[in-house]
């Protein structure tokens, strides 16, 4: 399973088993969901992301496919996907736009140039921007 990666194991003088300075865990019991565990869910902290959870433990825990777990740990944490739905607009019914019966007979194109400033004074990325218009 870890192909190749035997040699970079090293057992240290306090029993545990090190992988590149990292303490490897395990997949014994729910030893690895513990740990997750208890970075997602401290009283400090406010049910961080799987990318914050992952850079948190990286530098201590290491296991095979460490961050596929910490991910899909994050996406059944019943808190985080509450929250994060009470922070999106309900959606609401499809409507089908209106089909033209005709096409156009007129079609106009126009160049807008020398546009001002933003409110905040920044430049914008294009000072010009191309119009269409459709007359039926």
């Amino acid at each position: 399973m870890l192909r190749g990666l035997d040699k970079q194991f090293e057992r240290k003088e306090d029993g545990g088993l090190y992988f590149v300075k990292r303490i490897w865990v395990p997949a014994y019991g729910n030893l690895r969901t513990l740990i997750m565990n208890e970075a997602h869910t401290t009283k400090y902290s406010v049910h961080p992301g799987a990318d914050k959870i992952y850079y948190d433990l990286q530098d201590i825990y290491w296991w095979p496919g460490m961050k596929k777990y910490i991910a899909l740990y994050v996406s059944k944490c019943l808190t985080c996907s509450k929250v994060k739905a009470e922070h999106q607009k309900p959606s609401g019914l499809l409507q089908q736009p209106e089909i033209p019966e005709w096409k156009c007979e007129n079609i106009t194109m126009d160049f807008l140039e020398k546009l001002p400033r933003t409110s905040s004074g920044h430049c914008r990325s294009t000072d010009q921007i191309c119009a269409f218009l459709s007359c039926p």
